[in-house]
C-alpha cells in the first residue's frame, strides 16, 4: 500500500501512517507540500494520504480543511499521535557545540521552553522536521542540530542530544487518512461535515440546537474564510454519533438549516494516543 505524506522519511506523518496501518506493508511517498500529498492520491501515485489536521498546542491547520474539501477526497480514518520532539546532531557533539537548530516552525514553537535556555543558538525554520535531519546527515553539518522524531535520528544516523524537549507533554497531533470517494466508509461513529449559513442572527445556533436534539455530540467546530470577499465562512464540524445513526437522515435534516452542506467523511474515532 502506498501512503503519501508531507515530509521526508522519518517525519511524524510517516510515524502516524505506520502506526495506523500497522498490519500492512507500506511504501511511503514523501511530498514537499500538503497539496502534493493529496495530488499523489488524485493522480494514482498513492493509494491513500496521511495528513495532519490539528495539534493540541498549535491548533487547527486551516489550509488543510479547505484543501481536503476542494480535492473531492474523503476522510476515511483518524489517528492521534503523542508527538515527542528530540534534538539531534552528528554523533559526538553536545548541546554546547551547537550554533544552529533547524526544524519546522511548529516543532520549534512546541519546544520554546527548552530552546529559551540557549539564547545564543540561532533557530532556523525549515519545511520539515525529518528534512532538517536529512540535510545535516547528507552534508555532514557539524554544530547544527535538528528537532525531529527518534525515527528520523535512526534513519539519518544522527545522535539524540536531548529527548522529549517539547514544552507540553500532552502534545498530540491529530492525523486524517484521506482517500478517494470509492473507498468511503459506509459506517462509523464519527462524521466530519462542512457547511455555510446565512447572515441571519441565530443561523449557526439553529444548527447546533438541531444536533443536540438528535443526541449528537459536537467534538469540534472550526470556521474557515471562504475567500470570496464577502466575509463569509465555511464551518467544519466533527460529530460523534450515537449507535445506529442514519447519516443520510442527519444530512437531510441539516440541509434545512445550512447551505453547501457536504459530508467530508464517516470513520471511526481514534481513541488511543500513540506515542511517537
Amino acid at each position: 500500500m502506498k501512503i503519501s505524506v508531507q515530509g521526508e522519511k522519518g517525519c511524524f506523518h510517516e510515524v502516524a501512517a505506520r502506526q495506523f496501518f500497522h498490519n500492512e506493508v507500506l511504501e511511503i511517498v514523501p511530498c514537499s507540500t500538503f497539496d502534493q500529498t493529496l495530488n499523489c492520491v488524485m493522480e494514482g501515485k498513492a493509494d491513500l494520504a496521511m495528513m495532519a489536521i490539528e495539534n493540541a498546542r498549535s491548533g487547527s491547520i486551516l489550509y488543510n480543511y479547505s484543501l481536503i474539501r476542494e480535492s473531492g477526497l474523503k476522510m476515511l480514518g483518524e489517528h492521534n499521535l503523542r508527538v515527542k520532539q528530540n534534538l539531534m546532531a552528528l554523533p559526538g557533539q553536545t548541546i554546547h557545540d551547537i550554533k544552529q537548530i533547524r526544524s519546522h516552525p511548529i516543532a520549534l514553537e512546541q519546544c520554546m521552553t527548552f530552546l529559551n535556555q540557549f539564547p545564543e543558538i540561532t533557530l532556523v525554520e525549515s519545511d520539515d522536521t525529518a528534512g532538517s535531519a536529512k540535510l545535516i546527515s547528507e552534508h555532514r553539518l557539524k554544530k547544527i542540530a535538528a528537532i525531529a522524531s527518534s525515527q528520523a535520528a535512526e534513519i539519518y544516523g544522527l545522535e539524540i542530544i536531548a529527548d522529549g524537549i517539547e514544552t507540553y507533554k500532552k502534545n498530540y497531533t491529530r492525523f486524517l487518512v484521506i482517500g478517494s470517494e470509492e473507498k468511503e466508509n459506509q459506517s462509523g461513529n464519527k462524521v466530519s461535515i462542512c457547511f455555510a449559513t446565512g447572515h441571519k442572527p441565530g443561523s449557526l445556533a439553529a444548527v447546533l440546537v438541531k444536533l443536540a436534539e438528535m443526541n449528537i455530540n459536537l467534538s469540534k467546530i472550526q470556521s474557515v474564510p471562504r475567500l470570496n470577499g464577502d466575509w463569509e465562512y465555511m464551518f467544519y464540524l466533527d460529530l460523534e454519533l450515537p449507535e445506529n445513526s442514519d447519516i443520510k437522515m442527519i444530512e437531510s435534516l441539516l440541509k434545512e438549516y445550512t447551505s453547501n452542506l457536504e459530508v467530508l467523511g464517516v470513520y471511526n474515532k481514534g481513541d488511543m494516543l500513540y506515542e511517537s
